[in-house]
């Protein structure tokens, strides 16, 4: 079975500039993993090291066995795809059908090939009122979908998405959640760097936390968001259900909002029962 593994990675900038700091980590294929930690953590820095964009300055990183360093990152991005913060800093063709071709007719695939991978990915993503109109001229919101796109028609077993919610409207969010959920049943492997904790705790089991750095902690949702020492150290925002279980007293790690009801429905029947008690 594939995986990505960072074996004692560290990463630095030719100025000195240490960016990460031994990290160890494997990402199984078929995994959805979130990334999180406040900014200059580290964390785009350590999946650019997955996908071959940076080289370790100690360590490896291995792609389904392959050692970046062995590699050109044009032959690691056909395992690991990167979908970029800023779609802005990944489009540059006339048309959003021609985005989403470029890499195809790059890799000289054939045209009934590139029209197949172009059609179902335009599905997965709501592009197809787009596929005519030149990037730059769509929402945002949608302009991230196209580079989403671009990846998807790659086919890439692992794909790193960095901050896929940012600008997203709700609509938009329920859609990248639903492609989540496809491509998870297509045994495609997630990886996403997000600051969005209640993305995070709706979408991802488990959850890697950097600080300083390095990796802090690798566990559940549930742990993270319920441990105060990483939450603190990372300085990360728990999801609003799990704050508002936390000022209410509520035990049990809750993170979803049927679970915060149940709680507070024992509660109150735990009251009721303790007056009855009393004799009132």
């Amino acid at each position: 079975m594939g995986a990505i593994e960072l074996k004692n990675v560290t990463f630095a900038y030719p100025n000195g500039f240490v960016a990460n700091e031994n990290l160890n980590l494997v990402v199984k294929k078929g995994e959805r993993v979130a990334i999180v930690g406040q900014n200059g953590a580290g964390k785009t820095t350590a999946v650019k090291l997955m996908n071959g964009l940076t080289k370790p300055t100690m360590g490896d990183v291995f792609v389904d066995g392959i050692n970046t360093k062995d590699r050109t990152t044009a032959q690691i991005s056909a395992y690991v795809g990167y979908v970029f913060q800023n779609p802005d800093d990944q489009i540059f063709n006339s048309s959003v059908k021609k985005e989403i071709e470029y890499m195809l007719h790059y890799l000289r695939l054939d045209q009934k090939e590139i029209d197949r991978r172009v059609a179902r990915t335009v599905e997965l993503t709501g592009l197809k009122d787009y596929l005519g109109m030149n990037p730059y001229d769509v929402p945002y919101s949608i302009r991230k979908f196209v580079t989403i796109a671009v990846i998807l028609a790659l086919d890439t077993p692992y794909i790193i998405l960095d901050e896929p919610t940012a600008g997203q409207d709700l609509n938009s969010i329920r859609a990248l959640s639903n492609l989540l959920n496809i491509l998870q049943n297509e045994g495609k492997t997630v990886i996403t760097i997000t600051h969005d904790m209640e993305f995070v705790a709706d979408h991802f089991t488990r959850v890697v936390t950097m600080a300083n750095k390095r990796i802090i902690a690798d566990d559940t949702a549930r742990n993270i968001f319920w441990d105060d020492h990483v939450v603190s150290k990372a300085k990360l925002m728990k999801p609003q259900i799990s704050e508002l279980a936390n000022q209410l007293g509520i035990d049990g790690k809750v993170l979803y909002r049927n679970e915060l009801v149940e709680a507070l429905t024992d509660r109150q029947l735990g009251t009721q029962k303790q007056v009855k008690s009393m004799g009132f």
